[in-house]
């Protein structure tokens, strides 16, 4: 539904389609069948407003599915850490390239901004989120989000880690200040939801200690990751963001994580939180060092319903690991492929480790790796719970999204790939007795109105009247790699940025780049008179003023050219 205050006015004055008799998918209101859409301007309207002979333009989507647009709740496409990744990279960049016939920056693992619209377009996906948006690196994350044309993005403001919180935090400060504390940050950074990585974890190996479990003590702050995690996830619900706590949970990459990751689950005391790349955090100890935990993990989420997950799935070839977790970074970087690495501290803020890896189909881990990030997929019944993400561009770049998806919808393709990985990770894994394939509603669920819903997009994800008009065309293929690669037709607000019927080289890159760039953005409060006492804390530690975090709806729409588009709320609790 449209809230009221953009109700008047939505539709701007523009073409008028006609989408005629495709296979419409939309979950959001159980629709799987052949009908007509239509378009008028940037809106989907109702059929009985408009008839055939009033179209601008006609689309004959016999033969074809209908979707709303794609939405990734998690891929890595800004910040400083990707400069850092170019700079480690750019030999490597440079060599690929020649050898590719393409430019450094048309990297599927790195690429640059306008290519990273072009290529999330031609797969027809309309909206992307930065899930690490660091408070002190803000400006320069929306910066470079808002120079990807065609695609509206999002971030998640990065707490945890950060001095001024744990201090809040160890001195037992009121939830009420806490909670102002969090809605403040989210509102100064321009930020629709909040992160942590490896809780209170990255600020102690700053203080010597490597590890940090869930219920260990912080060496100087007396806390507990299992703390920071508690009142962080209480403050999001009760400052009324959708969005639950999106949490990098403690010992990424470690055997035996799935303990931390239950812990974890346990430390919300029932708060909604979503932890993000699961598959990570999914690993069991075995004969071989390894094994997998995921039917642990599918379990706790059955009796946790306030827990989400996405994936993180991993793909094999080249690509560059970049995360705030920098003590795990810096165990990783003996693993590094080739073999250089960047460990560096942000401000007291977070971290920020780059080291570049090669995942291999017949080396053990990888491919249990790659096999356990499936079992997740597959065991995992409810498909608006689990979310398409390979953590881009960690476990693989977002451009290996339509081979992902052939693999849960065809399990004898599936079945073959399974046949060309180690034989000790398959034997180790679960994943060749799972029959389940999904279908493209539970795709649709997955990738348009599953994670609509959790980030409070009332307006997207799906394709009733009043949504924005993000839909795409794609011509029904039993191949789900050919069909998600290369979509018919993609309009994105409207505009008809794919049209591979005139333009067989897909993308209209004329038009991505009129858009205007759209922020999307949580609609939360704070008490001012909190703010005061927050800056004089942050400023005894801090190397800029507090009041320089803050980026105003005027500096975000004219210096950095994006529009703010603030998304309804739950409203504040506490």
């Amino acid at each position: 539904m449209i809230p009221p205050a953009v109700n008047e006015g939505w539709r701007q004055r523009g073409m008028k389609t006609l989408i005629r008799g495709g296979r419409v998918i939309d979950p959001e209101s159980g629709t799987d069948q052949t009908k007509d859409l239509w378009i008028d301007g940037d809106r989907i309207v109702e059929p009985a407003t408009l008839d055939s002979n009033s179209a601008d333009r006609l689309i004959d989507a016999s033969g074809c599915v209908v979707m709303a647009g794609g939405i990734d709740i998690h891929t890595h496409i800004s910040g400083g850490k990707l400069s850092l990744a170019r700079l480690l990279m750019q030999d490597s960049l440079e060599q690929e390239a020649f050898e590719l016939g393409r430019q450094a920056m048309d990297c599927d693992y790195l690429p640059a901004a306008a290519i990273t619209g072009q290529r999330y377009l031609e797969m027809g996906y309309t909206v992307a989120f930065e899930p690490a948006v660091i408070p002190c690196n803000a400006r320069a994350a929306h910066a470079e989000m808002a120079d990807i044309p065609g695609l509206a993005t999002g971030g998640f403001c990065l707490l945890g880690n950060d001095e001024l919180l744990l201090r809040l935090i160890a001195a037992n400060s009121p939830q009420a200040l806490i909670n102002d504390y969090v809605a403040w940050m989210v509102r100064a950074t321009q930020s629709i939801a909040v992160k942590v990585v490896n809780a209170g974890g990255i600020s102690a190996f700053k203080f010597g200690e490597r590890n940090l479990d869930v219920n260990e003590l912080h060496p100087h702050y007396g806390i507990t990751p299992g703390d920071v995690i508690r009142v962080l996830a209480r403050a999001c619900h009760e400052i009324g963001l959708v969005h639950p706590l999106h949490i990098h949970c403690s010992n990424l990459g470690v055997p035996g994580n799935i303990d931390s990751t239950l812990a974890t689950i346990m430390a919300a005391d029932g708060f909604p939180v979503h932890l993000t790349h699961a598959q990570f955090h999914c690993y069991g100890k075995g004969e071989h060092g390894m094994t997998s935990a995921a039917e642990k993990l599918v379990a706790a989420l059955h009796l946790h319903r306030n827990v989400t997950i996405d994936v993180g799935q991993i793909m094999f070839g080249q690509t560059v690991t970049i995360s705030a977790d920098a003590p795990h970074q810096f165990d990783n970087r003996g693993h590094a492929s080739p073999r250089k690495s960047v460990i560096a501290d942000i401000e007291c803020e977070a971290g920020c480790g780059v080291v570049p890896f090669r995942y291999r189909k017949k080396q053990f881990v990888h491919a249990l790796q790659w096999a356990i990030g499936l079992e997740l997929f597959l065991k995992i019944n409810d498909p608006s719970r689990v979310f398409l993400t390979t953590d881009h561009p960690n476990g693989a770049p977002f451009t290996a999204y339509p081979h992902l998806i052939r693999l849960l919808c065809d399990r004898t393709f599936r079945e073959t790939a399974l046949a060309e990985i180690d034989q000790d990770a398959a034997a180790s894994s679960s994943l060749a007795g799972i029959d389940r394939e999904y279908s493209l509603t539970e795709i649709a669920t997955m990738t348009r109105s599953a994670p609509a819903a959790i980030l409070g997009l009332s307006d997207r994800g799906h394709l009733a009247a009043g949504a924005i008009a993000d839909v795409v065309v794609y011509k029904s293929d039993e191949n789900a790699e050919t069909m998600f690669r290369s979509p018919q037709h993609v309009f994105a607000g409207g505009k008809h940025i794919v049209d591979r019927e005139n333009n067989p080289g897909g993308i209209d890159l004329e038009i991505a780049r009129t858009m205007d760039h759209q922020t999307l953005i949580a609609d939360v409060s704070y008490d001012p008179a909190s703010v005061d006492r927050f800056r004089s804390m942050y400023n005894e530690h801090s190397t800029f003023d507090f009041s320089r975090l803050a980026i105003s709806d005027d500096e975000l729409h004219s210096t950095i050219n994006s529009r703010p588009v603030r998304q309804t709320t739950r409203g504040r609790t506490s």
